[in-house]
C-alpha cells in the first residue's frame, strides 16, 4: 500500500480519493466479525451483547463492505437510532431507488400485465428480516450479526445468488431500549439464582409484548417507523418476524400455520406462507437439524402484528418462533421425551406426524442453537426468494389488480368518512391510521350523491377497488370469527383477537357505499387534522365547549393546568341558537382566559362558545387531577398503556410499587388508577419468595390492600379495570359480584371480540358519551349488585327488601344485538343487560368498576371520555349520585 501511494505522489489529494472511491470497499480492509467487536462470538453461552455493541458491529461492517448499507429509520420512544440495513450486490445497492420504484409499482398495481411481467423481470425480490422485537425472546437480535456477516462475506453459489436477486432490508434490533433493558439485567442476575429470570419491568417503556400488537394503530414510534418503510417505501415481498419461544422440547416452530384464516386474505398469501415455510422446513431437513415443528397454535385471522399485517398487503408473513431464549445452557433428559410436543395441535414425537417429522430427542442446548436455528431459517427463506424473485414481484402485483377488480365491481365500491362526527379527531385519526398503512385514501372537493344520502365537500373517500383492499375490508368491517370447538367440544380461543373494527372501537361514523358513484375528489398525501375551529360570541363571562369530543378532555387538562376556573355544567348549555349536552365545559373568563381558549381552539379544533352570563343550573368545578397508577414488579402491559394514553392526554400520573401503597400517604391523590392484571393473586402477592431478587417479591398483600381501601373510605376514588375489578370487589367486600365468574367456556366465551354497550348519558361520568358503545371484552367481566334472595324452597317469601346498596350503572351490556365484531357464545343469556361500568360508594369514597379496559391497546378512543371522566370526578365535591340521576341498577325493576 505504502508503494502505491509513493507511486501516486506526484497527483493532487482530490485524484487520490477518486481512485479509493472506485475500489469496492470490501476489498479495502478486513471485514470484521462480531466477536471482533463483542469479544465473544453470538450465542456464547452467558452472554448478551448490548445495544452499543450491535450497532457498533453494524457500522464497522458497513464501513467495510459495499454489500451493506445502513439508515436511521427513526427513534425509540426512548431516544435510540433505530437502525435499517441494506444487504444485496454492490451492483444492487447502488440502484436502490430503481428497485423500490419497481417494488412499489407492482405492490400499487397500477400498471397493466406486460408492464408488470418487465418489471417483475427487471428488479430483485425485496426481502424484510427482523428480530428483536420482544426483549425477552433473547436469540434473534443476537442472530442477526452473524447473518450479516455471512450474507456480505460468503462467496458460494448460493450465496452470490442471493447477492444478485434479493435486496434484504434487515431491521436487527425492533426494540433497541428493550435490549438493552434485558442485557443490563442479565447483567444483574448473572450467577445468582435468578439468572434467567426476566426483568420486573416493561421492555418497552409503555407497551412490552403489545409492541407486536401494534402494527395497524400504529401508537408507537417504533411501529409508525417500520410500518412507513414496509408498507409506503419498500414493499417487501416476503417479511420475516423472528422470535422467541417454540413449544416446549421442539427447537423451532416455522409456517404453515393452524386455522382459521381471514376471509380478507388473498388465497396466494396463504399459499405463499405453506411454500416458504416449505422451503424453511426442507433447509433444516437437510441441515439435519431436528425439532422443527409446524401448524400449532398461531393461525392467519387476526390483523395487528408485525407478520400478520403484511398479510393484508398482499405480502407473505412469515413467523419463527425459535427454543433457549436465554444465554444460560440446559439440558434436557432423553428419558423424559414427552410423547407429543405442541400447544394448539400437539404433535406426536415418534416421527409419524406431519408437521414434526423429525423430533429432537434431547440433550444438551445452548444458546448458540437458537442463533443458528434463527439463521438457518432465514437462509431458507432467501435462498427460495432468490430462486423464484421474478413470481414473488409478479405475484404481489397480482394479488394488488385481483384486489383492484374487486372493488371497481363493487359490494363495497368504497367507504364515506362524512365531517360530521362525534369526534372530529378520532375520524382524521382514523385517516390517518389508513394512510399510515398504505391505503389510498381521498377527499372530496365539492358534494356528492353516494348510496343514495348526499355529502359534503371535506368528506373523506376511501375506495374500495385499491391493491390493499384486503386492509380496508379488515379495518372497516365487522369480524366474524368462526366458532371452532376442539373434541371434547369447548371453543377453540384464537390467537390473540376475534373482533377488532377501527370505526366501531374509535367511535367513527363510516358509510359503507356498495354501488358506484362519482365524486369531485383530491388524493389524501399527508397527516390530516380537524380545521382550527374560533370562539363565537360575546364572552363577557366565560366560555362553554361541548364534552364530545376527545379533543375536550386536552382542553379541560390545559385549562385546569393553568390555574383556569373550569365547571361541568349539569343540564343542558344553550348559547345563540346551539344546545350543548349537559357536561358542558364552561371556563369563567379570567385575565389571559380569552387568549388560551382561543388557542385551544385553534390548536384542537374546538369551537368555544363565548357566555355573556352564567349558564342556568348547577355548575361543577373540577380541580386538577392527581393520579397514580398502581405498578406491580410483575409487569403489566395495562398499566403501560394507560401511563401512554395518559401521557397522550397531558395528565400526569405518579407511578406506585408495593412500598409506596403501603407507605406514602395516599390522600393527595385524587385518584388511583389499578390496572388490569391476569389474575387476584398477582396483586396480592406478586413474585414469590426464591424466584426474584428480595427487592422485587410479593405483592400489595394484606397492608397494601388495606391501604388503598382505607383510602377510599376517607374519600378518594379507586378506578379498577377488568380483573383488578374482581380484585376490589373481593378484597374491599363491595356489595357487586362479577356475574361471569365460575361459567365454563361451555357456557360463556367471549375471546376479545367488541360487544355492544348502552351508555346512562346522564350520568356525570357518562357526559359527553354517545349512548351505544364498543366495549373491548376479552375475556372480561360483567357486574350485578348483591341483594338478599327472596326465593325459599321453590317459592317467593314476600320479605322486606333492605335500601338498595350504594350502586350505580354508568354503562350496561345491551339486551340484544350484543356482538358487534368478533366471535361470542351465550353473550344474550349471561351478561346481556347487565352492567359493564359501575360506581360504588364505599365510605366517603368511590370504586369505579370497569368489566371491561376502556383504553385497551390505545384502539377505543369511543370509551377513553368513561376513564377521563371518572378521574375528573374524583375532584368534585358535589356530583349528583344514584337517586339524582337515572343510574340507580334497581330502577327499573
Amino acid at each position: 500500500m505504502l508503494t502505491f501511494l509513493s507511486s501516486l505522489g506526484r497527483y493532487p489529494v482530490a485524484a487520490l480519493l477518486s481512485v479509493f472511491l472506485l475500489v469496492p470497499s470490501h476489498a479495502v480492509g478486513q471485514v470484521p466479525e462480531p466477536q471482533d467487536v463483542f469479544g465473544f462470538e453470538p450465542g456464547a453461552d452467558y452472554k448478551l451483547a448490548d445495544y452499543d455493541q450491535i450497532t457498533r458491529y453494524y457500522d464497522q461492517l458497513t464501513d467495510a463492505s459495499d454489500r451493506v448499507r445502513m439508515k436511521s429509520i427513526g427513534t425509540t420512544v426512548m431516544g435510540r437510532s433505530m437502525k435499517l440495513l441494506f444487504i444485496s450486490s454492490a451492483d444492487n445497492l447502488e440502484k436502490l431507488d430503481r428497485w423500490r420504484e419497481i417494488s412499489s409499482t407492482l405492490a400499487r398495481a397500477r400498471v397493466d400485465d406486460d408492464r408488470a411481467q418487465s418489471l417483475s423481470r427487471e428488479g430483485p425480490a425485496i426481502v424484510w428480516v427482523d428480530a428483536g422485537l420482544h426483549s425477552t425472546e433473547r436469540a434473534p437480535g443476537q442472530a442477526m450479526p452473524a447473518l450479516a456477516h455471512r450474507l456480505v462475506t460468503e462467496e458460494s453459489a448460493e450465496m452470490q445468488s442471493i447477492r444478485e436477486n434479493v435486496v434484504l432490508l434487515l431491521m436487527p434490533m425492533m426494540n433497541p431500549d428493550g435490549l438493552d433493558i434485558v442485557e443490563n439485567w442479565y447483567d444483574r442476575v448473572l450467577d445468582t439464582p435468578y439468572e434467567t429470570s426476566d426483568p420486573p419491568r416493561l421492555y418497552h417503556k409503555y407497551v412490552g409484548h403489545d409492541n407486536n400488537r401494534d402494527w395497524f394503530m400504529n401508537t408507537m414510534p417504533e411501529t409508525r417507523a417500520v410500518t412507513e418503510v414496509i408498507f409506503n417505501e419498500w414493499y417487501p415481498q416476503i417479511v420475516v418476524n423472528h422470535h422467541q419461544t417454540s413449544p416446549d422440547w421442539a427447537r423451532i416452530f416455522i409456517p404453515p400455520f393452524s386455522g382459521p384464516v381471514n376471509q380478507n386474505i388473498h388465497p396466494g398469501v396463504v399459499n405463499g406462507v405453506n411454500q416458504v415455510g416449505t422451503a424453511m422446513g426442507q433447509r433444516f431437513a437437510m441441515k439435519d437439524m431436528p425439532g422443527v415443528i409446524s401448524n400449532d397454535t398461531f393461525t392467519m385471522f387476526w390483523n395487528g402484528g408485525m407478520r400478520t399485517a403484511p398479510y393484508f398487503h398482499n405480502q407473505i408473513g412469515i413467523l419463527t418462533e425459535v427454543a433457549h431464549a436465554t444465554p444460560t445452557p440446559r439440558f434436557y433428559e432423553p428419558d423424559s421425551l414427552p410423547d407429543q410436543v405442541g400447544y394448539g395441535n400437539p404433535q406426536a414425537t415418534d416421527g409419524t406426524a406431519l408437521f414434526y417429522t423429525d423430533p429432537w430427542v434431547g440433550g444438551e442446548s445452548h444458546f448458540r442453537d437458537a442463533v443458528d436455528y434463527t439463521n438457518t431459517a432465514s437462509m431458507g427463506v432467501l435462498d427460495l426468494v432468490a430462486d423464484r424473485s421474478q413470481q414473488f414481484l409478479y405475484n404481489m402485483y397480482s394479488m394488488g389488480r385481483d384486489a383492484i377488480e374487486a372493488g371497481e365491481s363493487g359490494d363495497p365500491y368504497a367507504y364515506v368518512i362524512p365531517p360530521e362526527q362525534w369526534h372530529p379527531r378520532e375520524a382524521h385519526n382514523l385517516v390517518n391510521i389508513l394512510r399510515q398503512g398504505g391505503v389510498e385514501v381521498d377527499r372530496a372537493t365539492g358534494d356528492f350523491e353516494a348510496g343514495g344520502e348526499s355529502y359534503p365537500s371535506g368528506s373523506f373517500v376511501v375506495p374500495a377497488g385499491q391493491a390493499f383492499r384486503p386492509f380496508v375490508m379488515d379495518m372497516l368491517e365487522p369480524q366474524n370469527y368462526p366458532t371452532r370447538r376442539s373434541e371434547s367440544g369447548e371453543p377453540e380461543t384464537p390467537y390473540d383477537l376475534a373482533g377488532w373494527t377501527l370505526p366501531m372501537q374509535m367511535g367513527v361514523t363510516v358509510d359503507r357505499i356498495n354501488d358506484p358513484f362519482d365524486a369531485p375528489t383530491t388524493t389524501v398525501t399527508d397527516s390530516v387534522a380537524p380545521a382550527p375551529a374560533s370562539v363565537t360570541g360575546s364572552a363577557s363571562y366565560g366560555y362553554a365547549l361541548s364534552h364530545r369530543p376527545n379533543t375536550s378532555i386536552e382542553a379541560v387538562h390545559e385549562l385546569l393546568a393553568a390555574d383556569e376556573t373550569v365547571y361541568w355544567a349539569q343540564n343542558d348549555v344553550s348559547v345563540r341558537g346551539a344546545t350543548l349536552d349537559p357536561g358542558a365545559i364552561v371556563v369563567e373568563r379570567t385575565g389571559e382566559t380569552a387568549d388560551r381558549v382561543e388557542r385551544i381552539a385553534e390548536e384542537h379544533g374546538l369551537t368555544a362558545h363565548g357566555l355573556s352570563s352564567k349558564p342556568g343550573g348547577p355548575l361543577h368545578e373540577l380541580q386538577r387531577p392527581r393520579v397514580a397508577i398502581y405498578k406491580s414488579w410483575v409487569p403489566s402491559m395495562d398499566e403501560g398503556w394507560t401511563r401512554w394514553v395518559m401521557t397522550e392526554y397531558d395528565l400526569p400520573v405518579d407511578t406506585l410499587h408495593n412500598a409506596d401503597v403501603r407507605s406514602r400517604d395516599l390522600s393527595s391523590y385524587s385518584a388511583i388508577i389499578l390496572p388490569h392484571h391476569y389474575s387476584n393473586d398477582v396483586l396480592l402477592n406478586g413474585h414469590e419468595k426464591g424466584t426474584m431478587p428480595p427487592a422485587f417479591v410479593g405483592g400489595l398483600g394484606l397492608e397494601g390492600t388495606r391501604a388503598l381501601e382505607q383510602y377510599v373510605e376517607n374519600g378518594g376514588t379507586l378506578v379498577a379495570f377488568d380483573q383488578a375489578s374482581n380484585f376490589a370487589i373481593e378484597q374491599f367486600g363491595l356489595p357487586v359480584e362479577d356475574i361471569t365468574e365460575g361459567l365454563s367456556p361451555n357456557e360463556f366465551f367471549i375471546p376479545g371480540s367488541l360487544i355492544r354497550g348502552t351508555v346512562n348519558t346522564e350520568h356525570p361520568l357518562a357526559y359527553g358519551m354517545q349512548d351505544t358503545v364498543a366495549t373491548s371484552f376479552s375475556r372480561s367481566r360483567a357486574f350485578e349488585a348483591v341483594r338478599p334472595d327472596q326465593m325459599g324452597e321453590g317459592g317467593r317469601e314476600d320479605t322486606k327488601l333492605p335500601d338498595p346498596p350504594p350502586v350505580e350503572g354508568v354503562v350496561r351490556y345491551a339486551e340484544d344485538d350484543l356482538l358487534m365484531s368478533g366471535w361470542a357464545l351465550g353473550e344474550k343469556e349471561h351478561i346481556g343487560g347487565e352492567a359493564a361500568m359501575m360506581r360504588v360508594r364505599k365510605g366517603a369514597g368511590d370504586v369505579v368498576l370497569f368489566g371491561f379496559r376502556p383504553q385497551f391497546r390505545g384502539q377505543p378512543r369511543g370509551t377513553y371520555k368513561l376513564l377521563f371522566n371518572a378521574l375528573h370526578a374524583a375532584t368534585v365535591e358535589d356530583l349528583p349520585r344514584a337517586g339524582q340521576v337515572s343510574a340507580d341498577p334497581f330502577a327499573e325493576e
